[in-house]
């Protein structure tokens, strides 16, 4: 690809709480810089103050730690400080594995919110979900000011087989939910499986951008084209972003030479920078649509913009996240490193996607709940569309900025069979655990099935799974409701066999099954058959 400068490395923080660098640091670096120099002098001053008169003996270094927040919080977002901890623990999550429970997380209102759960990780085995509200580990309280993410980790994290116990809070349950979640092998692959959905359309779940992303992806395709595909889903659902690197090669796929990728603008022209595609990608003339949500981010909407504003893809969903700013790393002596926003993100048409955040952190935080209140999960009609940030696409398309990447084809949350009682039976982690004690039961009968389509040949039938299902559910506490169990018999028995199958095999038959019935997987099929050999996509 033609790089008229070179994209710094990007991450997507796995959480929002940010530090600061003490001045010292700043004024050896930019020693020319007369306001950090007086500031730093200032600061140390304080710091020696405080060291040599203050009544109490206190630990500067803690004091420093405990302040990083309160000083940062008045820049972004995602501006942010790792320490030496914290910052071994981000690493791993993007390159290598590392033994723990399976979530990212984020601190909110002195809360441990549950962001993402790692697909076939344990913490999705017992039925943690994202949105849950971690309030106890290990039977102590998990909420307050003093709380940090190094804390959390350090807690969340273990040996491979040991135990910890969570109370977790649910927007949609009155009580606390307990979890005991066994500590194990936490998998890194960014893509998560890959299949043909017919006999020409090739789907591709990714869900994050590692290091590996882009050889996995290629992989992936390679093996689809092998298979007969002609045209590609792209699943970056609930993909929070990562190395930014990854995502324009995989754009730089789709396009011929000379077209415009991501541009980034900041304060001085050392941050400014423009990158285009080459014209070797090996799907050029292969059509693609887009899946994305409103957990898709940054290297997510980086993609589906890119793709959108060429007028080469389609995107599919609903409004994604909203990140649009970009971090460069400054690591410091002591091992730990600052993440600060040193520019902002522009799609090939000129938008920049972030989502605005001057009203402060907490409704920054609460913006997605903000979502669900206002309907926007649910019609178009609500969705939040800036109308004064209009944009034309390479051939004439109006796309929006501001607040996301808006979809071409917008899909409303599916709700059907959601009743109070499946609510009630995936909030406990029933779903799952029977799963697991199903596969307990027949393990050596499943052990000599060669895929899934052979489970789902000699499974029981729906009537019976779902009568276990509730005796199961029953003897764990939840009264059987036929008339909502019968209202909800198709969701639960998809995600019943979804879950045993990926206990025998993996995502690779999970997803097959769960996404038979997904609406937003339907609408882009149906889409890719509407525009079939209509490249550059016009309306």
């Amino acid at each position: 690809m033609k790089q008229k400068s070179a994209l710094q490395p990007v991450w997507i923080p796995l959480a929002l709480a940010v530090a600061v660098v003490v001045g010292v640091f700043f004024g050896s670096r930019f020693p020319s810089n007369n306001k950090v120099a007086e500031n730093d002098r200032k600061l140390n001053a304080i710091l020696n103050l405080i060291a040599q008169d203050y009544v109490d003996t206190t630990n500067l270094h803690d004091l420093i730690e405990m302040s990083i927040p309160e000083i940062l919080s008045n820049l972004d977002p995602h501006t942010s400080y790792f320490s030496a901890e914290e910052l071994k623990a981000a690493t791993d999550d993007l390159n290598g594995s590392f033994s723990g429970i399976g979530i990212s997380f984020v601190l909110m209102n002195d809360t441990i919110g549950v962001v993402e759960v790692i697909p076939g990780g344990p913490s999705e085995k017992v039925g943690l979900m994202a949105g849950d509200r971690i309030v106890m580990i290990d039977d102590s309280t998990a909420t307050g000011e003093k709380i940090t993410n190094g804390a959390v980790m350090k807690r969340l994290r273990g040996a491979k087989g040991s135990k910890v116990k969570l109370g977790v809070m649910r927007q949609n349950s009155k009580k606390m939910l307990t979890f005991t979640i066994t500590r194990g092998d936490i998998p890194v692959n960014s893509v998560d499986a890959y299949y043909l959905l017919d006999n020409i359309t090739g789907y591709i779940k990714v869900n994050q951008f590692g290091r590996h992303t882009y050889d996995e992806f290629i992989t992936a395709m390679a093996s689809l084209r092998e298979e007969g595909a002609e045209r590609y889903i792209l699943d970056l659902r609930g993909n929070g972003g990562g190395f930014m690197e990854m995502a324009v090669l995989m754009v730089n796929e789709f396009l011929p030479a000379d077209q415009p990728i991501v541009f980034t603008r900041g304060r001085y022209e050392r941050d400014n920078s423009e990158v285009w595609s080459d014209g070797n990608g090996s799907f050029q003339d292969a059509e693609v649509a887009v899946l994305i949500d409103e957990f898709s981010a940054s290297a997510s909407e980086i993609m589906a913009g890119a793709l959108q504003d060429n007028d080469r893809g389609l995107i599919v969903g609903c409004r994604s996240f909203g990140k649009g700013l970009v971090q460069k790393e400054f690591p410091l002596p002591d091992s730990s490193a600052l993440r600060l926003t040193t520019a902002r993100y522009y799609t090939p048409s000129g938008r920049c996607i972030q989502k605005d955040y001057k009203a402060g952190m907490l409704d920054y935080e609460k913006e997605l709940f903000d979502r669900y209140l206002n309907g926007e999960l649910y019609s178009r009609d609500s969705m939040k569309i800036d109308k004064d940030q209009m944009f034309t696409t390479m051939y004439g398309r109006t796309v929006y900025g501001g607040g996301g990447i808006v979809p071409d084809i917008f899909v409303a949350r599916d709700t059907s069979g959601i009743t109070e009682y499946y609510i009630e039976a995936a909030n406990a982690g029933l779903l799952q655990r029977y799963a697991f004690n199903y596969c307990d039961r027949h393990r050596t009968a499943l052990n000599k099935l060669d895929d899934y389509q052979q489970f789902l040949a000699t499974a029981p039938s729906d009537d019976e799974m779902l009568s276990e299902f509730a005796d199961f559910a029953s003897r764990n506490g939840i009264t059987p409701r036929w008339y909502y169990i019968n209202q909800s018999r198709d969701v639960i028995i998809t995600n019943l066999k979804a879950l045993i199958a990926r206990d025998i095999f993996g995502n690779k038959a999970f997803y097959p099954i769960i996404n038979r019935n997904d609406k937003t997987i339907m609408a882009a099929l149906k889409a890719l058959n509407q525009h079939k050999a209509a490249y550059p996509i016009s309306e």
